[in-house]
């Protein structure tokens, strides 16, 4: 017989709107936890807690999942670092995108994978190279896409790699494009892994680009300003929902140089909204123009896109992308991961894009990370210090 007077929940996050697009809960509802998990999720659960948080007039969401970034520090001179850039902002979970290739990978393994609390992965970079430089293009040289390499350690890693990224601006591939772009699709295909693909600036239009890719491929950058992009005036070209509409994904990646509001907004009017709404954090932006995934969802919302929508590809989406669902990451459930960001709205605040434009909209700010059903500690939002 269980007893009455001994709580039944370690801590309750109470008084909340909880979103989770997984089960499409949309309402206001308690949140239990005990020790690493999710106890339970309903009305009224506070007064058989130990703790309990008043989350009143917040929004709860699960832990996001950041589907694009770059933090991979002390190696790349591009990357942030994960746990202050991501975890301490409400991110449990996240993909670096390419800033690793195969000889840099052992590195990446050790000082990013294993030495950071939240959950990483990669979409590993088909230059041998990796993006050490934003500099240097490492596909200049095309001999440094090394299939074999790439494929070996996808295979001895797949924990970790969970597909392929190139770079198909043209300072980065040179006149090689055509070739380097059909040997990674051929071995993310031998691989039976996704490839992204970097977008902006490259050589030939997006149509042509598109015509190699498959389903499950990966568009970043889908709002970029730069020439070759999604728009055709005010409208998605017809190429570009013809490669949706058999399977290939679109990923915002905002970036220091790659989310434009202006293409931004006329894409979402048209009703084009990314498949993956990502950072693309990194250390030439963790301070600006991106500062974080909480304020890269923000300016989507400010821009006409649904809350619940932008929730759904910063949780849930690129969970199931990733292969982290089948972990628990992405959703929020009874018997689940107990890992919850909890956000409430600020006044408006100016928010900048990444092609010299801005806006004045309200941001998402966390005020409660659980991780594990522990506490994290949350670091003040980047924008608000001095320049």
């Amino acid at each position: 017989m269980s007893n009455p007077s001994v709580p039944a929940y370690d801590l309750v996050v109470a008084g909340g709107t909880v979103i989770d697009p997984a089960s499409g809960t949309n309402a206001r509802l308690d949140v239990a936890v005990t020790g690493d998990r999710i106890a339970a999720i309903g009305e009224g659960l506070a007064a058989n807690a130990a703790r309990t948080i008043d989350v009143t007039g917040s929004t709860v969401l699960p832990g996001l999942v950041e589907g694009h970034t770059h933090i991979f520090p002390y190696v790349s001179a591009v990357g942030a670092p994960a746990e202050e850039a991501h975890l301490r902002r409400g991110v449990v979970a996240a993909a670096d995108a390419g800033t690793a290739g195969a000889s840099t990978f052992p590195a990446f393994r050790k000082l990013v994978v294993e030495a950071n609390p939240l959950r990483i992965v990669n979409f590993l970079n088909v230059s041998v190279l990796g993006l050490i430089d934003f500099r240097f293009g490492e596909l200049l040289n095309p001999d440094t896409l090394v299939p074999e390499d790439a494929l070996a350690t996808a295979e001895a890693h797949p924990e970790t790699v969970r597909g392929f990224k190139i770079r198909l601006s043209e300072d980065v591939v040179g006149e090689h494009w055509e070739s380097l772009l059909k040997k990674s699709v051929s071995l993310a295909e031998q691989a039976g892994l996704p490839l992204m693909l970097h977008i902006g600036e490259t050589s030939e239009p997006l149509p042509v680009v598109l015509d190699y890719l498959r389903p499950g491929d990966i568009v970043a950058h889908c709002y970029t300003g730069k020439p070759h992009g999604i728009l055709d005036g005010d409208r998605v070209q017809p190429a570009v929902t013809a490669a949706r509409e058999r399977g290939v994904l679109f990923d915002s990646a905002h970036g220091r140089s790659n989310l434009s509001f202006e293409v931004a907004r006329r894409a979402i009017a048209d009703g084009f909204l990314p498949d993956v709404l990502s950072s693309d954090t990194s250390a030439r932006n963790w301070r600006g123009p991106v500062f974080d995934l909480l304020t890269s969802i923000s300016k989507l919302v400010a821009l006409g896109a649904p809350l619940e929508e932008c929730v759904r590809r910063a949780t849930v989406v690129p969970a199931r992308l990733l292969g982290l669902d089948a972990e628990g990451y992405g959703r929020l459930e009874a018997g689940g991961r107990a890992d919850i960001t909890v956000v409430t709205e600020t006044e408006e605040v100016t928010l900048p894009d990444a092609a010299g434009n801005s806006i004045l909209a309200p941001r998402l700010e966390p005020v409660v990370v659980l991780h594990g059903g522990a506490e994290v500690d949350i670091v003040p939002w980047r924008g608000l210090e001095p320049a």
